[in-house]
């Protein structure tokens, strides 16, 4: 397996699982979101918008980071990281497995392009403070949901790697947790985990 990753990216996710499942890997690494390599033609045949994560599996290319941690779960995590279909936790783990990009990442977005891709000149604050709004209203679900629970679905899953990273981002971006204790406790014990460390020094 090769996975393409770049540092501060939705890699980090894919990493992050990769090494929680004690997975082999081949690293092709940039340099970071605006690495000229990403737009190299070579590269956008592998990743047609030139982003990271591209999970290369023999003959399998996936380019989406929460389809990246099914497959990866399905094929290689053998019962591993996902509750079984039976099981209670099962749509928890589905609804967060896919929150984190459907709901928290799209302002987190928004503040990226506003904060580090535009020029100076371009950048807006409203656009900035709407987009830190809406990242905590996004993040009080979570903190919500994990009453009475350490994880998002019962033990530890992919589900965490995918909207606990997207939590991660937001405590490094600056949001607030004070009224989301559960959030906080949650972001530190997933910042402890050696997988997630290792990926971040990749």
């Amino acid at each position: 397996m090769k996975l393409y990753h770049a540092p501060n990216t939705r890699s980090v996710r894919s990493a992050w699982l990769m090494h929680e499942l004690g997975l082999d890997f081949d690293l092709r690494r940039f340099e970071g979101v605006g690495d000229p390599a990403m737009r190299d033609p070579d590269f956008l045949k592998i990743s047609p918008n030139g982003r990271v994560p591209v999970l290369e599996d023999g003959d399998v290319r996936l380019f989406e980071s929460a389809a990246i941690a099914e497959y990866l779960v399905a094929r290689h995590g053998g019962g591993r990281l996902a509750p079984d279909v039976s099981s209670p936790e099962f749509p928890a783990y589905l609804q967060w497995l896919h929150y984190g990009e459907g709901m928290i990442m799209g302002p987190v977005n928004n503040y990226v392009v506003e904060t580090v891709i535009l020029k100076p000149e371009r950048r807006s604050e409203e656009h900035v403070n709407r987009a830190l709004r809406l990242m905590a209203k996004t993040l009080h679900p979570v903190d919500a949901h994990l009453e009475g629970r350490d994880y998002l679905a019962g033990e530890f899953t992919a589900a965490d790697t995918i909207t606990g990273h997207a939590c991660i981002v937001c405590k490094r971006i600056g949001i607030d947790f004070a009224s989301m204790p559960r959030l906080r406790e949650y972001v530190e014990r997933l910042e402890s985990r050696p997988a997630l460390r290792k990926a971040l020094s990749i």
